[in-house]
């Protein structure tokens, strides 16, 4: 899928908004860094409505799990009637089953041509491989997002934490913590997803279980391998919706409310 005709406008908003925090440029936290934190926010602000509806249809389903295995208990044997039955339950609670899926495929494009724009800088906001290999691209204890986290650059140094010139190998290095919160954060939201679900059968359980444990693996050894401005947009864009989904599915307004 050839997402250029919308990687081309976000990569004018990132640059954009890396013009607008330069003055604020340090060798702790530079604007680039900076540009991609408030991008990923942007995003997620702009595709809140999307984000919102599928949350709720989230916890919706969380609300009427008792329900739905209290059927799938009675009618296990009877799975015409067990569907017929669940549908029931749905009508009665004003729910579309689909109601989660289509924000969440609007929502793709936009994500994935994001990705597209983190992982190819110098041809999506830059345009200028010079002016993006000179720029400053540090983050708290990484000296540059364009590398991975455990780069080892020639002068023996790892893209980690240094205190008076030393570079301490742990951080960023060995122990390679932005990969490390990229891959918890995605375990987290994974883990509030599922336990939004209905009671699932055995064998639908266990997938489940396995995609919930081996996700965060997925997304840990990807964002080792890929440059750390990418982690960062992980890390900051799961944040934002493990926030938005805990407190969504722990307020007190009922499911029909929800939906409105």
């Amino acid at each position: 899928m050839n997402l250029d005709f919308i990687c081309y406008p976000i990569g004018m908003l990132v640059k954009l908004l890396y013009n607008m925090v330069s003055i604020l440029d340090t060798n702790i936290l530079s604007a680039y860094a900076i540009s991609i934190i408030l991008a990923t926010i942007f995003f997620k602000l702009i595709l809140m409505p999307l984000t919102l509806k599928q949350t709720k249809s989230m916890k919706v389903m969380q609300e009427l799990s008792p329900q739905i295995k209290e059927i799938q208990k009675k009618y296990e044997k009877d799975p015409q009637t067990l569907q017929r039955k669940q549908m029931e339950l749905y009508k009665e609670a004003n729910y579309n089953p689909m109601s989660g899926c289509l924000p969440m495929l609007i929502q793709m494009p936009i994500l994935i041509a994001f990705f597209y724009v983190i992982r190819q800088p110098v041809q999506f906001i830059f345009q200028d491989q010079a002016f993006f290999d000179a720029m400053n691209k540090s983050f708290l204890w990484i000296k540059d997002l364009g590398y991975t986290e455990n780069f080892l650059f020639e002068n023996g140094t790892f893209n980690g934490l240094s205190m008076g010139g030393l570079t301490i190998p742990f951080i960023g290095g060995v122990f390679p913590i932005l990969a490390i919160m990229s891959g918890y954060s995605t375990y987290l939201t994974s883990k509030m997803t599922t336990a939004s679900q209905p009671s699932m059968n055995e064998q639908q359980a266990s997938t489940q279980k396995t995609m919930t444990m081996m996700m965060p693996v997925m997304l840990f050894v990807f964002s080792i391998q890929m440059p750390a401005g990418l982690a960062l947009y992980w890390v900051i864009s799961n944040i934002f919706q493990v926030v938005q989904q805990y407190v969504i599915l722990n307020s007190s307004k009922k499911p029909k409310e929800e939906l409105k």
